[in-house]
């Protein structure tokens, strides 16, 4: 009997409707639905006979959950088995499941990490940076970047698996897959903590001193020619006296004395409390509201 393989159309076939693994996601089974419904290409073409297509089709129906983008290689090593057993190999439905078990439960840890708290946030950040100036192209360039890198993830880590087969449980087991959850979840870190900076806005406006200045050390309005003559006079002490020669009261703010101290420490306090919050177990959308509501009293109370 000659040897079935399976084209390269078929597994991108499945490739293609393994982006709906969660189609069908239940409390019962979770991803089994878009499981099987994404390896019927290669069931038809591995399987002719109608009973073995329905046996590999129940065998495919067992549970499985694990992230949806790092089950490409899972589907990858399964499709292997699977054109193994139907050249004759002796695989039976128990080690093909257990393989799928092994598997998805050191890859689901990868990928929060890598994709949801480093990728998409980075992603994100530079398209609302383009959309928050006006343009159209950060939306786009959000979501033409995120798909084509999602799919090209899910395709060549799929081609991986098939290729290297039950080979890759061998690196499961080797702290790979450690080492890479802990380099993204440092890089992630450091993403964020860049972006308080640039995202979160904070300022507190109680006035902590007013000091009546000397003269010379602010702009004097009422003395300066008429005309163009005062404009350039006016620009050139400014550039000298910085913003507080505006004024002859100088003004001190409790925000500028922590800008002074650390420049933006209030955002990363307030960052690292809301962590703090969500550590607990606290709600997010009680934290946005609780953030609205102190962002109202503030303004109101005219303390921010």
């Amino acid at each position: 009997m000659a040897e079935i393989k399976l084209s390269k159309h078929d597994r991108f076939s499945v490739c293609w409707r393994h982006q709906f693994l969660q189609g069908s996601w239940n409390y019962e089974r979770m991803q089994n639905g878009g499981w099987c419904y994404s390896i019927i290409p290669a069931i038809k073409k591995l399987y002719t006979n109608k009973e073995d297509q329905v046996a590999a089709l129940k065998r495919h129906l067992e549970f499985y959950n694990t992230h949806p983008y790092v089950s490409a290689p899972v589907m990858g090593v399964t499709l292997a088995l699977e054109e193994e057993r139907a050249n004759g190999a002796a695989i039976d439905d128990q080690a093909i499941q257990g393989v799928k078990v092994g598997m998805m439960g050191p890859l689901a840890g990868v990928g929060d990490p890598v994709f949801w708290f480093t990728a998409r946030p980075i992603i994100g950040a530079l398209g609302a940076s383009l959309a928050m100036s006006g343009s159209i192209v950060g939306p786009l360039l959000f979501f033409i970047v995120w798909n084509v890198m999602r799919f090209a993830f899910l395709w060549y880590t799929q081609e991986f698996g098939y290729r290297v087969g039950t080979q890759i449980t061998n690196d499961l087991s080797g702290g790979l897959l450690g080492k890479i959850t802990s380099g993204a979840t440092i890089l992630g870190m450091f993403i964020i903590g860049a972006l308080v900076e640039r995202w979160v806005s904070i300022s507190f406006t109680p006035v902590v001193s007013t000091v009546q200045q000397q003269k010379g050390a602010y702009i004097e309005w009422d003395k300066l020619p008429k005309g163009a003559a005062g404009i350039k006079s006016a620009l050139e002490q400014y550039s000298s006296l910085g913003a507080t020669g505006l004024n002859q009261a100088k003004v001190t703010t409790l925000q500028g004395n922590l800008d002074q101290l650390i420049p933006g420490l209030a955002a990363v306090l307030l960052t690292l409390l809301i962590c703090k919050l969500l550590k607990k177990g606290i709600s997010p959308i009680a934290i946005i509201i609780g953030l609205f509501v102190v962002g109202i009293i503030g303004r109101v109370c005219n303390f921010m």
